[in-house]
């Protein structure tokens, strides 16, 4: 049969969506500037559908929270589903968004729920960007705190990376 053909000759979708990822990703990176208070670093935005929908809603003004000793989060006017890849343990310079919330979290330090050398977030969260500095500086920001997030053109961003 004539679609036995086509499949048979088609490449495993897996593997076409990696590569088209890979060559968007080679032409297309996207940086973004996150500041609070005094305290500002620069971040790579990852290729994910919840980066796609904090990119479009850019510039995002909100005001600092805290939560426990490690996480600095904040409101966006972003609304993405939970990612097939959201978890609730990331990596140092990992920064999050909680879908369940619609906020955008910095993890620095061990949260409440966190055991003993994880950063633990308070519900599985997409990860959208990869801080390029870092994030353990956001110590600083206060409760009430003007936040922004801007898009910062790639060609300033060439001595970080």
């Amino acid at each position: 049969m004539p679609t036995e053909i086509l499949r048979r000759r088609a490449k495993p979708a897996a593997v076409r969506d990696e590569r088209e990822r890979a060559a968007r990703a080679a032409v297309t990176d996207r940086y973004v500037a996150i500041r609070a208070g005094a305290v500002s670093i620069t971040a790579r935005l990852r290729d994910t559908p919840t980066a796609d929908r904090i990119w479009g809603a850019l510039p995002i003004f909100s005001t600092a929270q805290i939560w426990g000793q490690g996480e600095v989060f904040f409101e966006t006017p972003v609304e993405s589903g939970r990612e097939r890849t959201a978890r609730m343990i990331v990596r140092p310079r990992e920064i999050i968004f909680a879908p369940d919330r619609d906020v955008i979290g910095i993890p620095f330090a061990p949260s409440p729920t966190s055991r003993t050398g994880e950063l633990r977030l308070w519900s599985p969260s997409n990860v959208w960007a990869e801080a390029l500095e870092d994030v353990s500086v956001f110590r600083a920001v206060r409760p009430g705190e003007r936040v922004e997030v801007r898009r910062v053109d790639p060609a300033g961003v060439a001595n970080l990376v």
